[in-house]
């Protein structure tokens, strides 16, 4: 994270922003399940108690690290995920030292997770045909904004973090000599 110094109201300013924009997510992996399933489970769950397990960790999972990367936006990156009311600074700290999209991968675990908590495979279905508008989102508008507004930075830290499935270790980003004054 950059040296920068943030006044109090502009860190206010991004908290509430943050929190306002988290009702995107919210709705997308809480609203949208609700409105195709109502959560019924589907009785007998295929895969049973394993998949039922498997879909509550996913979806706690991605829960947190929504929650998570929203906090990181506030704080680190003092704006918003949303394009509308951008972060000044690139956040790169938290999850996002392990991959670039942490909030898009996390919508899709908690999607998918409650249909394997809920036997319905239309959640599933749903949650692999989501994947493609947002990687076209982020391939040709997100990732060029990022590039325009960052430069540098941006490019560096795309080129060692990758966009979708994690790192195994976390990526530290390293400040050249001639910047470490």
């Amino acid at each position: 994270m950059s040296g920068f110094v943030d006044s109090r109201s502009e860190r206010r300013r991004a908290a509430i922003g943050t929190a306002v924009f988290a009702t995107a997510p919210m709705a997308v992996t809480v609203l949208g399940p609700w409105l195709l399933t109502r959560w019924k489970v589907r009785r007998p769950v295929p895969g049973g108690v394993p998949a039922q397990v498997a879909g509550a960790v996913m979806l706690v999972g991605g829960a947190s690290v929504i929650a998570n990367s929203f906090v990181h936006f506030a704080v680190e990156g003092v704006g918003t995920p949303a394009p509308f009311a951008p972060p000044k600074h690139l956040v790169v700290g938290g999850l996002y030292r392990f991959v670039r999209n942490p909030i898009y991968v996390a919508i899709v675990a908690a999607v998918a997770g409650q249909g394997l908590l809920l036997g319905q495979a239309k959640l599933l279905g749903v949650a692999a045909l989501g994947v493609v508008p947002v990687a076209v989102f982020v391939r040709f508008y997100e990732e060029p904004a990022l590039t325009r507004k960052f430069g540098a930075e941006y490019t560096m830290y795309k080129e060692n973090v990758p966009g979708w499935l994690p790192r195994l270790t976390p990526w530290r980003q390293t400040v050249p000599k001639d910047d470490a004054a």
